[in-house]
């Protein structure tokens, strides 16, 4: 696995929490039932994990995955604050899940193939423990098709850097367009793919994800990996998180983040 670039940070987690089972995984909303044993692969601070126990009810389980125990915090801590008693947190790699085979009836993975340094190796393991009759959802972003306005070229640079940094870890930053072909390598069945955007497009939003990055660019893992790789300097990145406010401000701004989904059905026999 390829080390998780946009780690933790709060400015981070501050995009993560927004998150919802509505927002981010609409594609696989319409094949949720009543009682079914749910898998959340990278599951963060939960927003999503949480929002599918309630959509499989009472008579449903769902298990929230991280790597590490430290994030795992983070989701049981959302689920004491929602009341949520049932849904379970487990320390795992998706390399190497530790669960028997057909031990769910959903495996869902929202923005993590892209973090992967073999992805295909993930499906099948996400595959595996897919009981019959079951669904697996991924949804991923794509870095380069992200596009926005105005485009000051302090912003491209970011966009230039943070490619970087992921290819150097072995990572995919534009997964999305790749989900076909990682399916297909993967073995799996009955797929289908699709794509659907974020966008930025009002005073409130823009400022809020220029905020978020104006402090990214200077406090997260982001940072950490770009002054340890000597890519650019702090001045900078400072440069790039004063764009990042500046973008943020304007009324004309507008941010379209493009993602790839897929849904593949095993089949019951």
């Amino acid at each position: 696995m390829a080390r998780y670039l946009h780690g933790h940070a709060p400015s981070v987690l501050a995009s993560h929490t927004v998150r919802t089972a509505e927002n981010s995984c609409g594609h696989l909303l319409p094949h949720l039932r009543e009682g079914m044993r749910v898998l959340d692969v990278g599951c963060g601070p939960a927003t999503i994990t949480l929002d599918l126990a309630e959509l499989v009810g009472p008579s449903g389980q769902v298990t929230g995955l991280e790597l590490l125990e430290e994030t795992l915090e983070l989701g049981r801590a959302e689920a004491a604050r929602r009341g949520d008693e049932r849904t379970r947190f487990e320390a795992g790699d998706v390399m190497a899940l530790p669960y028997a085979d057909g031990s769910f009836d959903v495996v869902h993975a929202h923005q993590v193939l892209q973090h992967l340094t073999d992805p295909v190796a993930a499906l099948r393991e996400m595959w595996r423990v897919l009981a019959p009759g079951g669904v697996l959802a991924v949804r991923d972003a794509d870095y380069a098709e992200m596009s926005w306005h105005p485009q000051p070229r302090e912003l491209d640079r970011w966009r230039e850097l943070y490619l970087a940094i992921a290819r150097a870890n072995e990572a995919t930053p534009d997964a999305a367009r790749h989900l076909r072909a990682w399916a297909r390598a993967a073995g799996l069945e009955n797929i289908e793919l699709g794509a659907s955007t974020w966008a930025y497009a009002d005073e409130e939003t823009c400022s809020w994800w220029g905020n978020l990055w104006q402090k990214r660019a200077l406090t997260s893992r982001f940072t950490e990996e770009v002054l340890e790789r000597e890519l650019a300097s702090q001045q900078e990145l400072e440069e790039i998180s004063s764009a990042w406010q500046a973008w943020g401000s304007d009324a004309d701004a507008m941010f379209i983040m493009t993602h790839g989904e897929l849904l593949a059905f095993r089949p019951t026999v």
